[in-house]
């Protein structure tokens, strides 16, 4: 045994597993040829930022598109700025929005598949192995330098002008031999676990980024901390040692990491593991004062993925709305395949855009204004109520209530072939039926300028004489029609429109009163509709309270 040996054997000697046998234990997975590994990899540090949940999407459709896999790798070694419930945010965020893993962490406490754990603070073991090895190889080493004896180097590297950081001639403990660095182990003094860099400041890499394209970078020249003092890695040799063993194929990831490829590179080739394929997304950006910004945690609302779900807009609409930043051709494709899956679109990694994508509220409102109009009423109702049970009592209430009153009320102009898009989110929805709900009712009988109260009130005396609820639309409308003369107008809007000054107005203004008298709105879904469903009652009694509030005008 030479002296690294006992020197590994000293520092590790509860380490018995080796690097060989995790290997045999995460062999390679048997998945079909071009068939990508993908990972979402964050940090139970804070909320799930709609960035994160636009790149575990990326992850998802590169494993998706390939027939490989998709998971979840929580990393949690740095347990001071992690938050309560961390991990129960994230799972649900990325629920919300059906961006969940094929494997991994899926609920507390709860992971399914062959290659975890998951959670990366119930890996240690498996780090300390290969850093055993490592250390056995002469490829780490023990620092004892002191918080205060890294201060004073940093401090005469700033003076001497060269770069900051523990490396080459600066890297004090790097110069012991095995055996002094035994001696100062046994000595009982506090250490962390560096690699010894092999990397030369005068030369490059070159790595090919999927989504960047050819990147050059001087090579990493640092003895980072492969283990802290507490036998607990930094992200850096973790991500290493888990993507290696997980298999990952390809790591795609916010374009912040590019500055240290160098050193995962290093790290991976270290440990003798094949280095992945790299893809670094760029962040999500909003347009402020008339340039761009990345979408602000402390700032924007939209920046966390809960303001999405509170505000009820659906997973297939967020879907559709990121898959138009994903990739330029989505809203081509989508136009030529209007009814097709999203599932069907053929993403490719390599088509998405090197710089931030602008992330745009009115644009996802467009588009999921789109997407709940061509769903079915009853897909609008149990998604709605799904909403409701959560964020708004009242309305869930009242929709669970009476199911098939609710259902009805989304039917209106779902039939159509140019459907109505007046809803983008369940927040909306209490507004756009509050008028079909006593509960959530407020009279409001304002007129158009050219419509006087006192023939309001005409109006709506000879409606309440020739109203049948049982009409169908013909016959309803035909009687609206041959209301028109005794009341002055005419049932010809091209007529009025000739010759104006015969008439007090047109059908479509008497239309206006009663929709008006009904629903405190000028604007609605078929009103054929909104009448059958209130009841004769509710519109006599509607219609009388206008009447009554025109006459005394």
């Amino acid at each position: 045994m030479n002296d690294y040996e006992k020197l590994a054997e000293r520092l590790f000697p509860d380490i018995t597993m080796t690097p060989e046998q995790y290997e045999e234990k995460y062999p390679a997975r048997p998945l079909p040829e071009g068939a990508r590994v993908t990972r979402f990899a964050p940090s139970p540090t804070g909320f799930l930022h709609i960035g994160n949940l636009f790149t575990a999407y990326v992850n998802k459709l590169t494993a998706e598109n390939t027939n490989g896999v998709f998971f979840l790798r929580i990393e949690d070694t740095d347990k001071k700025r992690e938050v309560e419930d961390g991990v129960s945010g994230i799972l649900a965020g990325l629920r919300a929005f059906d961006v969940e893993p094929d494997e991994g962490v899926l609920g507390f406490e709860f992971e399914q598949g062959e290659y975890g754990p998951y959670q990366q603070s119930n890996r240690c073991d498996i780090y300390q192995s290969f850093a055993k090895e490592l250390v056995q190889k002469g490829l780490a080493y023990p620092c004892f330098c002191s918080e205060g004896a890294l201060n004073d180097i940093r401090a005469e590297q700033e003076l001497q002008a060269v770069n900051k950081g523990y490396y080459g001639d600066w890297a004090v403990c790097r110069k012991l031999t095995a055996e002094e660095l035994l001696e100062a182990v046994e000595t009982g003094k506090p250490y962390v676990l560096r690699l010894r860099s092999t990397g030369d400041e005068n030369r490059r890499i070159i790595f090919e980024d999927m989504i960047k394209g050819k990147i050059e970078m001087p090579q990493d020249i640092m003895d980072v901390v492969l283990l802290k003092t507490d036998g607990i890695p930094p992200y850096h040799f973790a991500h290493a040692v888990d993507d290696h063993l997980m298999r990952t194929t390809h790591i795609i990831r916010s374009d912040e990491w590019i500055a240290s490829v160098p050193l995962h590179i290093a790290l991976f080739k270290a440990c003798g593991f094949k280095v992945p394929k790299y893809a670094h997304v760029s962040p999500l950006m909003k347009e402020d004062v008339g340039g761009k910004r990345k979408l602000s945690k402390r700032k924007d609302p939209e920046a966390a993925v809960s303001f999405f779900v509170e505000q009820g807009f659906p997973k297939t609409s967020m879907l559709e709305y990121l898959l138009t930043l994903i990739n330029s051709n989505f809203e081509d494709w989508r136009k030529g395949s209007p009814t097709a899956p999203q599932s069907a679109f053929p993403f490719n990694l390599k088509k998405m855009s090197a710089s931030g994508a602008l992330f745009d509220m009115v644009k996802l409102n467009d588009v999921s204004k789109n997407v709940i109009s061509v769903m079915t009423a009853a897909e609008v109702y149990e998604q709605m109520v799904a909403w409701a049970k959560d964020y708004d009592a009242q309305l869930y209430t009242l929709f669970s209530g009476n199911p098939d009153y609710a259902t009805a009320i989304m039917d209106i102009d779902r039939d159509n072939k140019n459907p109505r898009k007046d809803i983008a989110k369940w927040s909306e929805i209490r507004e756009y039926v509050a008028y079909l709900y006593d509960e959530l009712y407020t009279p409001c009988f304002d007129l158009p300028e050219n419509i006087l109260p006192g023939d309001a009130a005409d109006i709506l005396k000879t409606y309440k004489d020739v109203l049948n609820v049982e009409d169908d639309k013909d016959t309803w409308f035909g009687k609206i029609k041959d209301m028109c003369a005794g009341l002055g107008y005419t049932p010809n809007v091209k007529e009025f429109k000739q010759t104006p000054e015969k008439f007090k107005g047109h059908v479509g203004d008497i239309s206006a009163v009663i929709r008006i008298a009904l629903t405190s709105r000028r604007n609605t879904p078929d009103l054929h509709s909104i009448i059958r469903l209130l009841g004769v009652k509710k519109v006599h009694q509607r219609m009388e309270d206008a009447i009554q509030y025109y006459e005394a005008q």
